[in-house]
């Protein structure tokens, strides 16, 4: 059973969050440092002076509550998700998934597109039925801090195949997703192939990475060797996140500007924002993920997932995707655009766009793009509807 849910935060809540804002202890940071020894400091106190002083966190509420959203109780879950019905007969069900640091706010703009293409003026025959979780430990849908599973991504694409299938009523439906999002869209193709019709992805998921590069071609082998390098470039969120997670979440669940520099230095470093960060996201849409981490202090739980599994993986190098998948590829996502052959690996690979820009958060940075390239794969292929 789905029930109705509202997003309301307390005042109590609120006037904390300004309290703490207000009190925050800077510190001093070689003045020429500008991002590269992390969040930039000029950048975050002007941030952090605008969440405290010009931020209109009601507006924001209302402008999320405009969307239906729901919460259901699964096992020990009690799992929060927004249910959009396409406009007319014959809509495609789809479910969205995010990553981290993002939150199901990471397609607040693609989602009325997807449900609606004529009123965006996207040519695309057909409308999706579109369902958005808040993946367990993110946002409204907590994580008891008790469960520890093992290959833990597999349980929770279990929990979302049981919510399309047992309380939404889709027998057949199709996934979208990014960073875990990938992943958890890869496993849930691989373990329901007569669910999953068809998976579209904006990366490979990190779980690939682990290829074996001594057989493989010069091209693989070099994209391989690089973005390993990247990896240790910028890996030291995962390093931390997968081994103590618990011992940074002190701090961040503590200080919202702790949390907003841990979160913002991710947001900068994986955009295509060419140097400035509000080319890619407006300030509002930037607080409003932030803020959704403080108000459900879910940033502990968001964290953990990446050591549970780091101890358990929950897709390996050698699974293949058999259903027919969609790569839409941003040019400034983690690691670049991947040789084919290299994809093709590990995926049935049946529609290939290489973005002319956009980075890793691809459905809020080029809704548009996205959209339309959801649009064009999933007309090729033999789709479950709505009638």
């Amino acid at each position: 059973m789905k029930r109705a849910f509202q997003i309301l935060v307390s005042d109590e809540v609120l006037r904390d969050l300004t309290r703490r804002l207000t009190h925050t202890r800077w510190l001093n940071p070689p003045n020429h440092s500008k991002w590269a020894y992390g969040t930039n400091l000029p950048y975050l106190m002007e941030l952090v002076a605008y969440w405290r002083d010009g931020f209109n966190w009601r507006e924001q509420e209302r402008e999320l509550n405009r969307f239906a959203h729901f919460q259901t109780a699964i096992d020990a879950y009690d799992l929060h998700f927004i249910h959009q019905r396409g406009k007319g007969p014959g809509c495609i069900p789809l479910l969205l998934l995010h990553g981290w640091p993002d939150s199901f706010y990471r397609f607040h703009k693609i989602l009325p597109m997807l449900t609606d293409p004529d009123a965006a003026d996207i040519d695309a025959g057909v409308a999706f039925d579109v369902v958005v979780p808040s993946l367990p430990g993110f946002g409204w849908t907590k994580s008891p801090a008790e469960i520890e599973p093992d290959q833990p991504l597999r349980q929770y694409a279990s929990l979302l195949r049981r919510l399309m299938k047992e309380v939404l009523g889709y027998d057949r439906f199709v996934v979208a997703g990014g960073d875990g999002g990938s992943v958890l869209a890869q496993i849930m193709a691989i373990d329901d192939p007569g669910s999953v019709a068809a998976i579209y992805l904006t990366d490979l998921g990190w779980n690939r990475m682990n290829i074996d590069p001594g057989p493989l071609p010069h091209a693989e082998k070099r994209y391989l060797e690089e973005s390993k390098k990247l990896f240790m470039k910028e890996s030291a969120y995962v390093m931390v996140q997968s081994t103590k997670p618990q011992t940074l979440a002190y701090p961040l669940n503590d200080s919202p500007t702790g949390l907003a520099a841990w979160v913002l230095d991710r947001f900068y470093f994986w955009c295509d924002c060419r140097g400035d960060l509000e080319k890619s996201f407006s300030r509002d849409e930037l607080l409003t993920n932030l803020t959704i981490y403080w108000v459900t202090q879910t940033i502990a739980s968001s964290m953990r997932m990446y050591r549970l599994d780091m101890k358990s993986p929950s897709l390996a190098a050698k699974d293949y995707v058999a259903v027919p998948v969609g790569l839409g590829l941003f040019p400034k996502d983690i690691g670049g655009i991947p040789p084919r052959e290299f994809a093709g690996r590990t995926l049935n690979v049946q529609h290939w766009t290489e973005m002319p820009g956009g980075g890793h958060f691809t459905a809020w940075e080029e809704p548009e793009l996205m959209a339309s390239d959801l649009f064009a794969f999933f007309r090729t292929i033999d789709l479950p509807v709505r009638g």
